[in-house]
């Protein structure tokens, strides 16, 4: 009998950005390698280092142990320095996340407070099933393209 997996627990992110591609000046898109950031480890950097929270204090917003939230943020870390030592670009998609707090609809643009329930929810005006800024909602590997 093989061993069942367990089931990913979401990782609350409260912040989306519109920019999710950056490269280096004066690289062709060609030649370039990428490094791709997820969404949640995105949110660890945003908490940690902008937000200046502890780590428990980051933990609990993304609803994930102490110790887990040290291995996103560390991830991360090393993520951003290959890309800015090496020259890569960074490229912010998918994860294992779900956003919270304030939404923002990505066809009409109407904002909603997203609560912490783990339920996905469309947008209460359009209802549009796609969450989020630009599209983006809960999603494991979820890439968030843009609705138009």
């Amino acid at each position: 009998m093989m061993p069942v997996a367990r089931p990913p627990k979401w990782r609350y992110v409260r912040f989306i950005p519109d920019a999710t591609y950056f490269k280096p000046v004066g690289v062709p898109l060609k030649e370039l390698e990428e490094v791709v950031l997820a969404v949640e480890e995105l949110e660890a950097l945003r908490l940690k280092d902008i937000e200046g929270l502890e780590q428990e204090e980051c933990a609990e917003k993304m609803n994930v142990s102490r110790p887990t939230f040290v291995r996103v943020i560390n991830t991360a870390r090393r993520k951003v320095a290959e890309a800015l030592v090496k020259g890569y670009a960074i490229r912010i998609e998918g994860g294992n996340y779900q956003i919270v707090g304030t939404v923002r609809c990505g066809r009409c643009g109407h904002e909603w407070h997203q609560p912490e329930t783990g339920i996905e929810l469309a947008c209460p005006k359009c209802l549009n099933p796609e969450q989020g800024r630009g599209g983006h909602r809960k999603g494991w590997r979820h890439r968030g393209n843009k609705l138009g």
